[in-house]
């Protein structure tokens, strides 16, 4: 066994009440520590205080210490050990140190987890964390935010959320009004942590299609041809998007055409829902500035565009 403390710190050229006061927001709805949506918010089920219990994605821990404005230890539940805590420590009356320390015991397995995947998820995020308080405390003031090692990208992409099937949903009304009797209807969804954009526009390029309808918190894509007409719904509800699909056949063609392609198109559907989830969320504006009305920050780097692929169920063209 080992013990593994591991530690943040950041200096903010603000008063330690002011940062304080930050911290006693954990967890709330406009919680601006909390780097989401690339990262899963902090919740528990009940107020912040001594017993509140919860956590942040698949890491579960309870509220062991509490200091108004001064410090918070959360404790890992058994078999787990260890906390981690984030405290503020002045500085100066106009100065002070914000700091995020991680304590553990850990055996081999646990030891070669940390370093091999554990390890860089948590850096970045703490760091990320870190970003927010400075933002936070000193609005406008210049931040060079963290930047993401190649290990972090990948280990992120590996555990982040992913688009999972569902019954089409009923609320889904452009979808279910676009044809009298589809041929075939499936759907797929994914939770939007907050700072997602719940505008339907914004998801419009899930699927290179042109828009034929729109609705308060749906809209459709779609095109026609001549073997099959192909409609796509992205509807925005519950803190969640689903894609529904719908085709309509028209020949022999479409039918040999779609034999083939159904085999494969809930799995492009779902990874097309996927990428431009985690697009939206890495161009999202951090925490402190959707307080303040800021506009949404520029991505850390160009986004692809998604490429227009058969595989979702949709026609290439009228010459397909």
């Amino acid at each position: 066994m080992r013990t593994l403390r591991n530690v943040h710190e950041r200096i903010v050229d603000a008063p330690a009440t002011a940062v304080g006061a930050l911290l006693d927001r954990v967890s709330d709805p406009d919680d601006p520590l909390s780097p989401t949506p690339v990262w899963p918010p902090i919740l528990f089920d009940r107020p912040l205080g001594v017993g509140a219990d919860g956590g942040h994605g698949f890491v579960r821990y309870t509220v062991g210490e509490y200091e108004p404005g001064r410090r918070i230890r959360f404790d890992f539940p058994p078999p787990e050990n260890g906390f981690h805590a984030l405290e503020v420590e002045p500085l100066g009356p106009g100065r002070c140190l914000v700091r995020h320390v991680l304590e553990q015991r850990q055996n081999v397995r646990e030891t070669l987890l940390w370093a091999l995947a554990i390890g860089p998820l948590h850096d970045t995020m703490v760091e990320e964390l870190l970003d927010n308080a400075v933002r936070a405390a000193t609005p406008g003031a210049p931040l060079r935010p963290s930047r993401w090692s190649r290990r972090a990208r990948l280990l992120h992409h590996a555990v982040s959320d992913r688009a999972k099937p569902v019954p089409p949903p009923a609320s889904a009304a452009l979808a279910r009004q676009a044809y009298e009797k589809p041929d075939f209807t499936d759907a797929c969804r994914i939770p939007l942590n907050p700072g997602m954009p719940r505008d339907p526009d914004a998801w419009r390029a899930v699927l290179p299609f042109p828009v034929r309808a729109t609705a308060a918190n749906e809209i459709l894509l779609g095109e026609d041809a001549a073997h099959l007409d192909f409609r796509a719904s992205l509807l925005i509800e519950d803190d969640a998007a689903t894609l529904t699909t719908v085709v309509r056949l028209h020949n022999v063609r479409g039918r040999l055409y779609w034999a083939v392609v159904r085999r494969f198109h809930p799995l492009m559907a779902r990874l097309m829902l996927t990428r431009t989830h985690r697009r939206l969320a890495r161009r999202a504006t951090p925490a402190p500035l959707r307080r303040a009305g800021s506009a949404p920050r520029r991505p850390t780097r160009r986004a692809g565009r998604i490429p227009r692929v058969d595989g979702c169920g949709a026609p290439a063209g009228s010459g397909r």
